[in-house]
């Protein structure tokens, strides 16, 4: 797996070995970006470089990652309190709460729904590799509400077939800033990354991103704030957290695209999700209670 970089003003003068735990999603650990690094996979303007190195504006940065080696972590099963939904031979629904991280990521090996998982369940699904067992679409660590997990290869397949033909229907509940002023409209706007934080994400031109769709609706008008039902028909990273920023309504809570300090919690709540059946074929749909505080007034 390929991935090829140009260091832009919000990285230059990083060591190496940062740079890359920045820009490069999902990377187990910084230890593993070292390994990268030692082993002579990662090249800048085409040549080996040494994790100390400081990288400059317009350096071209190549890394050739290993799927093997990238699998080779050791995840540690933890007991953990799981909300189960339903449970099968096939498939788990889980109502994961606020707070959880769905998969290890740099810097975050423990405390995840997958060491949750793995020392609940015998069997999960390794179409995604050792590293994230069962996974088949995620949620943000700071969203609540249903995620679907697959415990066998069939099962995922299929599934994940489902996401990327967006015949999985999902709902979500959210508590945005200010009154939303129409009923029900739609968001089409294309999500592209963030030029200066690489963990965000922002609206671009069309053509100049990934197509990107929502669909909201609004459910109750408070003094300042609006409860909404929003319907991803795409499945962007933080699309409807971007598309509500941009129809200038961000979710309340949301410390990367509004602010932190006007809600508890991140206000977002995946309510409800209809699939159909990898197995049986049959149409299902689980849908659990929105947070409490959502509906609660707020000074």
């Amino acid at each position: 797996m390929k991935h090829t970089f140009i260091v832009e003003e919000a990285h230059k003068d990083l060591r190496l070995d940062v740079f890359l735990t920045h820009v490069i999603e999902n990377i187990p650990s910084r230890s593993f970006v070292k390994k990268l690094i030692d082993n002579n996979q990662a090249l800048v303007n085409g040549e080996p470089a040494k994790n100390k190195y400081k990288v400059a504006l317009g350096d071209k940065v190549e890394v050739d990652v290993d799927p093997k080696v990238w699998e080779q972590q050791d995840l540690i099963p933890e007991k953990m309190a799981l909300d189960i939904f339903y449970e099968d031979e096939d498939i788990v629904v889980i109502n994961k709460p606020v707070g959880l991280t769905v998969h290890p990521a740099a810097g975050n090996q423990t405390g995840t729904l997958v060491n949750g998982l793995l020392g609940k369940f015998e069997e999960l699904s390794d179409v995604n590799g050792v590293i994230r067992p069962g996974i088949i679409h995620r949620l943000d660590r700071d969203t609540s509400g249903l995620i679907i997990v697959a415990k066998t290869n069939l099962a995922h397949a299929r599934l994940a077939r489902q996401f990327e033909k967006h015949t999985v229907q999902k709902r979500y509940v959210a508590r945005v800033q200010g009154i939303v002023q129409f009923d029900q409209g739609v968001v089409d706007m294309d999500i592209g990354r963030h030029p200066k934080y690489h963990d965000m994400r922002r609206v671009v031109e069309k053509g100049e991103g990934k197509e990107a769709v929502s669909l909201y609706q609004v459910i109750k008008r408070f003094k300042n704030s609006t409860l909404v039902a929003l319907y991803p028909q795409t499945g962007r990273t933080h699309q409807l957290r971007v598309h509500m920023k941009h129809l200038g309504h961000p979710i309340l809570g949301d410390e990367k695209y509004g602010r932190k300090e006007s809600f508890s919690r991140l206000a977002l709540h995946a309510q409800s999700i209809e699939f159909e059946h990898p197995i049986t074929k049959q149409i299902i749909e689980f849908s659990c209670p929105t947070p409490a505080e959502f509906h609660q007034e707020i000074a």
